[in-house]
Protein backbone atom coordinates (compact mmCIF):
# COMPACT_ATOMS: atom_id res chain seq x y z
CA UNK A 1 0.00 0.00 0.00
CA UNK A 2 1.24 3.18 -1.07
CA UNK A 3 1.12 5.97 2.24
CA UNK A 4 -1.80 8.49 1.51
CA UNK A 5 -0.81 12.13 -0.04
CA UNK A 6 -2.82 14.56 -0.49
CA UNK A 7 -2.31 15.84 -3.97
CA UNK A 8 -3.05 19.81 -4.46
CA UNK A 9 -3.71 21.62 -7.34
CA UNK A 10 -0.61 23.45 -8.88
CA UNK A 11 -0.85 27.21 -8.88
CA UNK A 12 -0.22 28.49 -12.60
CA UNK A 13 2.44 30.47 -13.26
CA UNK A 14 3.02 34.17 -13.81
CA UNK A 15 3.71 33.24 -17.64
CA UNK A 16 0.53 30.73 -18.14
CA UNK A 17 -1.46 33.68 -16.38
CA UNK A 18 -0.79 36.08 -19.14
CA UNK A 19 -1.48 33.72 -22.40
CA UNK A 20 -4.98 32.72 -20.42
CA UNK A 21 -5.93 36.58 -19.84
CA UNK A 22 -4.30 38.19 -23.08
CA UNK A 23 -7.59 38.35 -25.32
CA UNK A 24 -9.15 39.91 -22.25
CA UNK A 25 -6.86 42.72 -21.72
CA UNK A 26 -7.54 43.59 -25.24
CA UNK A 27 -11.61 42.88 -24.29
CA UNK A 28 -10.96 45.36 -21.59
CA UNK A 29 -9.38 47.92 -23.92
CA UNK A 30 -12.18 47.85 -26.23
CA UNK A 31 -15.18 47.90 -23.85
CA UNK A 32 -13.55 51.84 -23.51
CA UNK A 33 -13.19 52.24 -27.01
CA UNK A 34 -16.50 51.40 -28.40
CA UNK A 35 -18.52 53.74 -25.48
CA UNK A 36 -16.81 56.66 -27.07
CA UNK A 37 -19.27 58.12 -29.11
CA UNK A 38 -19.43 56.93 -33.10
CA UNK A 39 -16.40 54.10 -32.63
CA UNK A 40 -17.35 50.62 -33.23
CA UNK A 41 -20.83 51.48 -35.10
CA UNK A 42 -21.24 51.01 -39.18
CA UNK A 43 -21.83 53.88 -39.98
CA UNK A 44 -23.50 51.96 -43.06
CA UNK A 45 -27.11 51.02 -43.33
CA UNK A 46 -25.75 46.97 -43.29
CA UNK A 47 -22.25 46.40 -42.19
CA UNK A 48 -19.87 44.99 -44.40
CA UNK A 49 -19.96 41.31 -45.44
CA UNK A 50 -16.55 40.90 -45.50
CA UNK A 51 -14.64 42.97 -42.46
CA UNK A 52 -11.45 41.11 -41.09
CA UNK A 53 -13.84 40.14 -38.20
CA UNK A 54 -16.61 38.68 -40.21
CA UNK A 55 -16.14 35.29 -39.07
CA UNK A 56 -19.53 35.03 -37.93
CA UNK A 57 -21.01 34.18 -34.55
CA UNK A 58 -23.81 32.02 -34.15
CA UNK A 59 -26.81 31.89 -31.71
CA UNK A 60 -25.13 29.96 -29.10
CA UNK A 61 -22.69 32.42 -28.85
CA UNK A 62 -19.62 30.60 -30.56
CA UNK A 63 -17.87 31.41 -33.81
CA UNK A 64 -19.45 30.76 -36.79
CA UNK A 65 -17.51 30.65 -40.07
CA UNK A 66 -20.41 29.93 -42.16
CA UNK A 67 -23.18 32.28 -40.24
CA UNK A 68 -25.09 34.21 -42.53
CA UNK A 69 -23.71 37.47 -43.14
CA UNK A 70 -25.46 40.96 -44.78
CA UNK A 71 -24.05 41.75 -48.19
CA UNK A 72 -22.76 45.30 -48.64
CA UNK A 73 -25.69 46.31 -51.06
CA UNK A 74 -28.91 44.71 -52.35
CA UNK A 75 -28.01 41.70 -54.47
CA UNK A 76 -28.84 39.99 -57.59
CA UNK A 77 -27.63 36.55 -56.87
CA UNK A 78 -27.35 34.01 -53.72
CA UNK A 79 -25.16 31.70 -55.63
CA UNK A 80 -22.61 30.59 -57.98
CA UNK A 81 -22.46 27.81 -60.32
CA UNK A 82 -19.14 27.81 -61.89
CA UNK A 83 -18.79 26.01 -65.26
CA UNK A 84 -15.63 25.49 -65.33
CA UNK A 85 -13.78 24.29 -68.64
CA UNK A 86 -11.06 22.57 -68.17
CA UNK A 87 -7.69 23.53 -70.77
CA UNK A 88 -9.12 26.17 -72.59
CA UNK A 89 -11.70 26.31 -75.03
CA UNK A 90 -11.31 27.80 -78.65
CA UNK A 91 -12.86 31.07 -78.61
CA UNK A 92 -13.16 31.15 -82.84
CA UNK A 93 -14.69 27.93 -82.70
CA UNK A 94 -17.24 28.29 -79.92
CA UNK A 95 -18.58 32.08 -79.00
CA UNK A 96 -16.37 34.08 -82.00
CA UNK A 97 -17.08 33.55 -85.34
CA UNK A 98 -14.23 35.07 -87.63
CA UNK A 99 -15.28 34.63 -91.38
CA UNK A 100 -11.91 36.20 -91.98
CA UNK A 101 -9.95 33.27 -90.89
CA UNK A 102 -12.49 30.58 -92.14
CA UNK A 103 -11.80 32.39 -95.81
CA UNK A 104 -8.08 32.31 -95.53
CA UNK A 105 -7.70 28.82 -93.58
CA UNK A 106 -4.67 27.47 -94.66
CA UNK A 107 -2.93 30.04 -95.84
CA UNK A 108 -0.13 32.20 -93.83
CA UNK A 109 -1.43 34.15 -90.95
CA UNK A 110 -1.35 37.59 -91.38
CA UNK A 111 -0.22 38.83 -88.17
CA UNK A 112 2.29 39.19 -86.02
CA UNK A 113 2.61 35.90 -83.83
CA UNK A 114 3.41 36.32 -80.48
CA UNK A 115 5.69 33.48 -78.83
CA UNK A 116 3.75 30.84 -77.97
CA UNK A 117 3.48 27.78 -75.37
CA UNK A 118 5.39 25.66 -78.00
CA UNK A 119 5.98 27.53 -80.84
CA UNK A 120 4.98 24.58 -83.59
CA UNK A 121 2.95 27.09 -85.35
CA UNK A 122 1.34 26.90 -88.63
CA UNK A 123 -0.94 28.94 -91.38
CA UNK A 124 -4.72 29.63 -90.14
CA UNK A 125 -7.04 27.64 -89.25
CA UNK A 126 -10.18 28.10 -89.84
CA UNK A 127 -13.23 27.15 -87.59
CA UNK A 128 -13.88 23.13 -87.96
CA UNK A 129 -17.78 24.22 -86.95
CA UNK A 130 -20.47 26.32 -88.56
CA UNK A 131 -22.13 29.20 -86.15
CA UNK A 132 -25.62 30.20 -86.98
CA UNK A 133 -28.01 32.60 -85.05
CA UNK A 134 -30.20 31.76 -82.37
CA UNK A 135 -32.85 33.19 -80.02
CA UNK A 136 -34.17 36.85 -80.63
CA UNK A 137 -31.14 38.41 -79.99
CA UNK A 138 -29.66 36.63 -82.89
CA UNK A 139 -26.15 35.41 -81.35
CA UNK A 140 -23.79 33.28 -82.94
CA UNK A 141 -23.03 29.65 -81.44
CA UNK A 142 -20.96 27.20 -82.98
CA UNK A 143 -22.73 23.69 -83.68
CA UNK A 144 -20.35 22.26 -81.11
CA UNK A 145 -23.06 23.52 -78.52
CA UNK A 146 -27.06 22.76 -79.89
CA UNK A 147 -28.24 22.71 -76.51
CA UNK A 148 -26.38 25.54 -74.81
CA UNK A 149 -27.89 28.04 -78.52
CA UNK A 150 -31.72 27.30 -76.76
CA UNK A 151 -30.82 29.52 -74.04
CA UNK A 152 -28.85 32.09 -75.93
CA UNK A 153 -31.37 34.78 -74.56
CA UNK A 154 -30.38 34.69 -71.06
CA UNK A 155 -26.44 34.33 -72.06
CA UNK A 156 -24.08 37.68 -71.83
CA UNK A 157 -21.22 36.36 -73.76
CA UNK A 158 -17.75 38.23 -72.99
CA UNK A 159 -15.59 38.02 -76.59
CA UNK A 160 -12.94 40.18 -74.93
CA UNK A 161 -11.60 38.36 -71.79
CA UNK A 162 -7.55 38.15 -71.34
CA UNK A 163 -5.33 36.56 -69.30
CA UNK A 164 -1.52 37.61 -67.93
CA UNK A 165 -0.56 33.88 -68.32
CA UNK A 166 -0.44 31.32 -71.16
CA UNK A 167 0.69 28.03 -69.00
CA UNK A 168 -1.99 26.00 -68.15
CA UNK A 169 -0.88 26.38 -63.39
CA UNK A 170 -0.58 30.10 -63.14
CA UNK A 171 -3.71 30.79 -65.46
CA UNK A 172 -5.71 28.38 -63.47
CA UNK A 173 -4.54 30.41 -60.04
CA UNK A 174 -5.08 33.25 -62.24
CA UNK A 175 -8.74 32.62 -62.83
CA UNK A 176 -9.75 30.83 -59.58
CA UNK A 177 -7.89 33.51 -57.15
CA UNK A 178 -6.89 36.42 -59.20
CA UNK A 179 -3.07 36.10 -59.07
CA UNK A 180 -0.69 33.82 -61.00
CA UNK A 181 0.46 31.65 -57.88
CA UNK A 182 -0.55 28.99 -55.20
CA UNK A 183 -1.21 30.24 -51.72
CA UNK A 184 -4.51 32.77 -52.64
CA UNK A 185 -7.72 32.08 -51.58
CA UNK A 186 -10.15 30.57 -54.29
CA UNK A 187 -13.11 32.90 -55.74
CA UNK A 188 -15.35 30.39 -54.05
CA UNK A 189 -13.45 31.00 -50.73
CA UNK A 190 -13.56 35.04 -51.11
CA UNK A 191 -17.81 34.33 -51.42
CA UNK A 192 -17.70 32.53 -48.40
CA UNK A 193 -15.88 34.48 -46.41
CA UNK A 194 -17.81 37.30 -47.36
CA UNK A 195 -21.01 35.99 -46.81
CA UNK A 196 -21.57 32.97 -44.65
CA UNK A 197 -24.02 30.26 -46.43
CA UNK A 198 -27.40 29.48 -46.14
CA UNK A 199 -27.06 25.93 -44.93
CA UNK A 200 -25.15 24.89 -41.78
CA UNK A 201 -25.37 21.79 -43.02
CA UNK A 202 -23.82 21.38 -46.07
CA UNK A 203 -19.85 23.00 -47.31
CA UNK A 204 -20.59 26.65 -48.23
CA UNK A 205 -17.55 25.94 -51.26
CA UNK A 206 -18.15 22.89 -52.90
CA UNK A 207 -16.35 21.35 -56.12
CA UNK A 208 -17.70 18.89 -57.97
CA UNK A 209 -14.71 16.72 -59.19
CA UNK A 210 -15.69 15.16 -62.59
CA UNK A 211 -12.28 13.29 -62.40
CA UNK A 212 -10.20 15.82 -63.97
CA UNK A 213 -8.04 17.92 -61.16
CA UNK A 214 -7.07 21.47 -62.99
CA UNK A 215 -2.95 22.38 -63.51
CA UNK A 216 -1.85 23.26 -59.93
CA UNK A 217 -3.91 20.66 -58.45
CA UNK A 218 -6.48 21.76 -55.13
CA UNK A 219 -4.45 25.02 -54.66
CA UNK A 220 -7.41 26.32 -57.49
CA UNK A 221 -9.68 25.87 -54.71
CA UNK A 222 -7.87 26.63 -51.44
CA UNK A 223 -8.97 28.94 -48.41
CA UNK A 224 -5.26 30.65 -48.66
CA UNK A 225 -4.50 33.04 -45.67
CA UNK A 226 -8.37 33.12 -45.07
CA UNK A 227 -9.83 30.63 -42.17
CA UNK A 228 -9.75 26.99 -43.36
CA UNK A 229 -13.54 26.63 -42.63
CA UNK A 230 -13.82 28.29 -46.50
CA UNK A 231 -11.51 26.31 -48.64
CA UNK A 232 -13.25 23.96 -51.67
CA UNK A 233 -15.28 20.55 -49.93
CA UNK A 234 -14.74 18.48 -53.05
CA UNK A 235 -17.19 15.48 -54.11
CA UNK A 236 -17.58 13.33 -56.42
CA UNK A 237 -20.42 12.66 -58.58
CA UNK A 238 -20.97 9.14 -58.17
CA UNK A 239 -21.29 7.44 -54.55
CA UNK A 240 -20.66 8.20 -52.13
CA UNK A 241 -19.55 11.40 -52.77
CA UNK A 242 -17.17 12.02 -50.09
CA UNK A 243 -15.11 8.83 -47.85
CA UNK A 244 -16.39 8.57 -44.72
CA UNK A 245 -19.80 10.30 -45.08
CA UNK A 246 -20.90 7.13 -42.78
CA UNK A 247 -20.67 6.25 -39.99
CA UNK A 248 -17.85 3.52 -39.02
CA UNK A 249 -20.14 3.16 -35.25
CA UNK A 250 -22.32 0.28 -34.90
CA UNK A 251 -25.01 2.74 -33.38
CA UNK A 252 -25.36 6.81 -33.69
CA UNK A 253 -24.98 6.74 -29.97
CA UNK A 254 -21.90 5.01 -29.94
CA UNK A 255 -21.00 7.88 -32.23
CA UNK A 256 -22.61 10.97 -30.38
CA UNK A 257 -20.54 9.50 -27.04
CA UNK A 258 -17.29 9.94 -29.15
CA UNK A 259 -18.07 13.25 -30.44
CA UNK A 260 -19.49 14.62 -26.65
CA UNK A 261 -16.20 13.26 -25.36
CA UNK A 262 -13.88 15.42 -28.69
CA UNK A 263 -16.02 18.11 -27.72
CA UNK A 264 -15.26 18.17 -24.17
CA UNK A 265 -11.13 17.56 -25.06
CA UNK A 266 -10.99 20.55 -28.01
CA UNK A 267 -13.31 23.25 -25.61
CA UNK A 268 -10.04 22.25 -22.99
CA UNK A 269 -7.63 22.94 -25.97
CA UNK A 270 -9.38 26.37 -27.26
CA UNK A 271 -9.41 27.48 -23.71
CA UNK A 272 -5.77 26.80 -23.23
CA UNK A 273 -5.19 28.40 -26.84
CA UNK A 274 -7.07 31.07 -25.93
CA UNK A 275 -9.01 30.01 -28.57
CA UNK A 276 -6.70 30.11 -31.57
CA UNK A 277 -8.09 30.79 -34.67
CA UNK A 278 -7.01 27.59 -35.94
CA UNK A 279 -8.43 25.30 -33.79
CA UNK A 280 -11.92 26.83 -33.78
CA UNK A 281 -11.75 26.57 -37.44
CA UNK A 282 -10.68 22.46 -36.88
CA UNK A 283 -13.39 22.40 -34.56
CA UNK A 284 -16.02 23.80 -36.95
CA UNK A 285 -15.04 21.51 -39.24
CA UNK A 286 -15.47 18.55 -37.33
CA UNK A 287 -18.86 19.82 -36.25
CA UNK A 288 -19.81 20.45 -40.29
CA UNK A 289 -18.64 16.99 -40.76
CA UNK A 290 -20.35 15.47 -38.60
CA UNK A 291 -23.96 17.37 -39.54
CA UNK A 292 -22.89 16.34 -43.46
CA UNK A 293 -23.64 12.59 -42.50
CA UNK A 294 -27.54 13.39 -42.47
CA UNK A 295 -27.47 16.04 -45.48
CA UNK A 296 -24.70 14.76 -47.90
CA UNK A 297 -26.64 11.51 -48.61
CA UNK A 298 -30.10 13.12 -48.90
CA UNK A 299 -28.62 16.02 -51.37
CA UNK A 300 -26.97 13.20 -53.63
CA UNK A 301 -29.79 11.07 -53.37
CA UNK A 302 -31.87 11.28 -57.06
CA UNK A 303 -34.03 8.72 -56.46
CA UNK A 304 -36.99 11.44 -56.04
CA UNK A 305 -36.04 13.39 -59.38
CA UNK A 306 -38.55 12.05 -62.25
CA UNK A 307 -37.07 10.17 -65.30
CA UNK A 308 -37.98 13.01 -67.44
CA UNK A 309 -35.63 15.45 -65.52
CA UNK A 310 -32.53 12.60 -65.28
CA UNK A 311 -32.88 12.32 -69.19
CA UNK A 312 -33.51 16.04 -69.69
CA UNK A 313 -29.97 16.07 -67.89
CA UNK A 314 -28.19 13.29 -70.06
CA UNK A 315 -27.98 10.93 -67.27
CA UNK A 316 -29.05 7.88 -69.55
CA UNK A 317 -26.67 9.15 -71.95
CA UNK A 318 -24.59 6.16 -73.76
CA UNK A 319 -22.45 8.25 -74.07
CA UNK A 320 -20.41 8.25 -69.77
CA UNK A 321 -18.44 11.39 -70.00
CA UNK A 322 -22.26 13.32 -70.81
CA UNK A 323 -23.99 10.95 -67.90
CA UNK A 324 -21.18 11.73 -65.29
CA UNK A 325 -21.11 15.81 -66.33
CA UNK A 326 -24.70 15.56 -66.12
CA UNK A 327 -24.99 14.24 -62.47
CA UNK A 328 -22.64 17.46 -61.40
CA UNK A 329 -24.94 20.11 -63.19
CA UNK A 330 -28.03 18.54 -61.35
CA UNK A 331 -26.25 18.06 -57.67
CA UNK A 332 -25.45 21.59 -58.75
CA UNK A 333 -29.15 22.75 -58.76
CA UNK A 334 -29.87 20.71 -55.86
CA UNK A 335 -27.43 22.26 -54.55
CA UNK A 336 -28.43 26.05 -55.09
CA UNK A 337 -32.21 24.61 -53.74
CA UNK A 338 -30.33 24.22 -50.64
CA UNK A 339 -28.54 27.20 -49.95
CA UNK A 340 -24.88 26.13 -50.72
CA UNK A 341 -22.97 29.63 -51.68
CA UNK A 342 -20.15 28.67 -54.46
CA UNK A 343 -20.80 25.37 -56.82
CA UNK A 344 -17.94 24.20 -59.06
CA UNK A 345 -17.91 21.55 -61.24
CA UNK A 346 -14.77 20.10 -63.12
CA UNK A 347 -14.68 18.05 -66.54
CA UNK A 348 -14.95 14.49 -66.69
CA UNK A 349 -12.02 12.59 -68.48
CA UNK A 350 -12.94 12.19 -72.56
CA UNK A 351 -10.01 10.40 -73.26
CA UNK A 352 -8.37 13.60 -75.14
CA UNK A 353 -6.58 16.23 -72.61
CA UNK A 354 -9.55 17.76 -71.57
CA UNK A 355 -10.53 21.16 -73.75
CA UNK A 356 -6.79 21.50 -74.25
CA UNK A 357 -5.94 20.70 -77.91
CA UNK A 358 -2.14 20.71 -79.39
CA UNK A 359 -3.64 18.35 -81.96
CA UNK A 360 -6.81 16.92 -83.60
CA UNK A 361 -8.81 19.54 -82.33
CA UNK A 362 -11.66 19.01 -84.35
CA UNK A 363 -12.27 15.58 -82.65
CA UNK A 364 -11.06 16.76 -78.69
CA UNK A 365 -13.21 19.62 -79.35
CA UNK A 366 -16.07 17.28 -79.98
CA UNK A 367 -15.70 15.21 -77.66
CA UNK A 368 -15.64 18.01 -74.96
CA UNK A 369 -19.06 19.55 -75.80
CA UNK A 370 -20.25 16.28 -76.49
CA UNK A 371 -19.66 15.87 -72.21
CA UNK A 372 -20.91 19.03 -71.20
CA UNK A 373 -23.51 20.65 -73.96
CA UNK A 374 -26.51 18.64 -72.80
CA UNK A 375 -26.41 18.78 -69.39
CA UNK A 376 -25.31 22.38 -69.16
CA UNK A 377 -28.55 23.25 -71.37
CA UNK A 378 -30.86 21.11 -68.82
CA UNK A 379 -29.37 23.13 -66.02
CA UNK A 380 -30.07 26.61 -67.33
CA UNK A 381 -33.57 25.59 -68.54
CA UNK A 382 -34.42 23.34 -64.99
CA UNK A 383 -33.42 26.70 -62.77
CA UNK A 384 -35.02 28.83 -65.36
CA UNK A 385 -38.31 27.00 -64.77
CA UNK A 386 -37.63 26.70 -60.71
CA UNK A 387 -37.29 30.40 -60.65
CA UNK A 388 -34.11 29.70 -59.53
CA UNK A 389 -32.27 31.83 -62.57
CA UNK A 390 -32.51 34.77 -61.40
CA UNK A 391 -30.99 34.13 -57.98
CA UNK A 392 -28.26 32.08 -59.82
CA UNK A 393 -25.09 33.30 -61.28
CA UNK A 394 -23.77 30.76 -63.69
CA UNK A 395 -20.47 31.18 -65.39
CA UNK A 396 -18.79 29.32 -67.79
CA UNK A 397 -15.37 29.43 -69.06
CA UNK A 398 -11.71 28.11 -69.54
CA UNK A 399 -8.04 29.84 -68.36
CA UNK A 400 -7.61 31.55 -71.71
CA UNK A 401 -8.46 30.89 -75.59
CA UNK A 402 -6.87 29.46 -78.20
CA UNK A 403 -4.61 30.87 -81.65
CA UNK A 404 -6.28 31.28 -84.88
CA UNK A 405 -3.51 29.88 -86.13
CA UNK A 406 -2.82 26.05 -86.57
CA UNK A 407 -0.06 24.53 -84.27
CA UNK A 408 1.18 21.60 -86.25
CA UNK A 409 -1.33 21.12 -88.88
CA UNK A 410 -4.59 20.22 -87.03
CA UNK A 411 -4.78 21.91 -83.59
CA UNK A 412 -4.27 25.13 -81.36
CA UNK A 413 -1.74 26.48 -78.97
CA UNK A 414 -2.62 28.64 -75.70
CA UNK A 415 -3.62 32.36 -76.44
CA UNK A 416 -4.25 34.30 -73.11
CA UNK A 417 -4.92 37.75 -75.82
CA UNK A 418 -8.43 37.00 -76.20
CA UNK A 419 -10.71 34.39 -75.19
CA UNK A 420 -14.73 34.31 -74.99
CA UNK A 421 -16.75 33.30 -71.42
CA UNK A 422 -20.64 33.42 -70.83
CA UNK A 423 -22.30 34.51 -67.73
CA UNK A 424 -26.18 33.86 -67.15
CA UNK A 425 -28.79 34.42 -64.40
CA UNK A 426 -29.25 36.54 -61.49
CA UNK A 427 -28.39 40.21 -62.00
CA UNK A 428 -27.22 39.30 -65.95
CA UNK A 429 -28.51 41.14 -69.02
CA UNK A 430 -29.17 37.85 -71.47
CA UNK A 431 -29.10 38.05 -75.08
CA UNK A 432 -25.69 40.43 -75.04
CA UNK A 433 -22.25 40.36 -76.45
CA UNK A 434 -19.68 42.56 -74.90
CA UNK A 435 -16.36 43.03 -76.29
CA UNK A 436 -14.92 42.60 -79.65
CA UNK A 437 -11.39 40.47 -81.02
CA UNK A 438 -9.67 41.69 -84.44
CA UNK A 439 -10.94 39.47 -87.46
CA UNK A 440 -9.05 36.57 -86.99
CA UNK A 441 -10.21 36.22 -83.05
CA UNK A 442 -6.69 36.61 -81.93
CA UNK A 443 -6.49 40.05 -79.92
CA UNK A 444 -8.82 42.28 -78.21
CA UNK A 445 -9.61 45.65 -80.33
CA UNK A 446 -12.37 46.79 -77.95
CA UNK A 447 -13.90 46.58 -74.46
CA UNK A 448 -10.82 44.81 -72.89
CA UNK A 449 -11.25 42.63 -69.76
CA UNK A 450 -9.63 40.85 -67.06
CA UNK A 451 -9.78 38.18 -64.91
CA UNK A 452 -9.45 41.00 -62.42
CA UNK A 453 -13.18 42.53 -64.07
CA UNK A 454 -14.69 39.10 -63.65
CA UNK A 455 -14.10 38.55 -60.60
CA UNK A 456 -15.29 42.23 -59.26
CA UNK A 457 -18.70 41.78 -61.36
CA UNK A 458 -19.22 38.23 -59.76
CA UNK A 459 -19.08 39.50 -56.12
CA UNK A 460 -20.87 42.53 -57.11
CA UNK A 461 -23.93 40.28 -58.24
CA UNK A 462 -23.44 38.85 -55.06
CA UNK A 463 -23.85 42.21 -53.15
CA UNK A 464 -20.55 42.30 -52.32
CA UNK A 465 -18.08 45.16 -53.23
CA UNK A 466 -14.98 43.52 -54.55
CA UNK A 467 -13.04 46.75 -52.83
CA UNK A 468 -14.23 46.74 -49.53
CA UNK A 469 -14.19 42.75 -49.37
CA UNK A 470 -10.71 42.47 -46.93
CA UNK A 471 -8.70 40.47 -44.69
CA UNK A 472 -5.62 41.29 -43.33
CA UNK A 473 -2.74 39.66 -44.02
CA UNK A 474 1.17 40.20 -44.20
CA UNK A 475 0.73 43.40 -43.00
CA UNK A 476 -2.14 44.84 -45.56
CA UNK A 477 -5.91 44.48 -46.13
CA UNK A 478 -5.84 41.27 -49.02
CA UNK A 479 -8.87 40.82 -51.34
CA UNK A 480 -9.49 38.85 -54.41
CA UNK A 481 -8.72 41.49 -56.87
CA UNK A 482 -5.76 42.77 -55.43
CA UNK A 483 -5.89 46.67 -56.42
CA UNK A 484 -7.63 46.21 -59.68
CA UNK A 485 -11.23 45.35 -61.00
CA UNK A 486 -13.54 47.13 -62.71
CA UNK A 487 -17.05 45.98 -62.90
CA UNK A 488 -18.50 45.09 -66.32
CA UNK A 489 -21.18 47.33 -66.46
CA UNK A 490 -22.60 46.65 -69.71
CA UNK A 491 -23.60 42.95 -68.97
CA UNK A 492 -25.39 43.97 -65.49
CA UNK A 493 -29.40 43.90 -66.16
Amino acid sequence: MFPYRQIATPAISRRQMLVRSALGFGAVAATALLAQDGIGADRDETPPAAAPVADGVSSSGQRDAWAPRQPHFAPRAKSVIFLYMDGGPSQVDTFDPKPRLTRENGKPFAMKKEPTQFNNNGNALGSFWKFQQHGQSGIPVSSLFPFVAKHVDRLAVIRSMTSKFSEHTSANYFLHTGNGQAGRPSMGAWTGYGLGSENRNLPGFVVLNGGLIPPGGLDNFSSGFLPASYQGSLFRPDDPPLANVKRHELTAVMQQNKLALMKRLDAGLAERACHDDQIETAISNYELAYRMQAAVPELTDLSGETQQIKALYGLDSSYQPTAIFGRQCLLARRMVERGVRFIELTCPSVGVDRWDQHTDLESGHEKNAKAVDQPIGALLGDLAQRGLLDQTLVVWGGEFGRTPFAQGSHGRDHNPFAFSIWLAGGGVKGGTIHGETDEYGYKVVADKCEIHDLHATMLHLLGIDHKRSTFRFGGRDMRLTDVHGELIKPILA
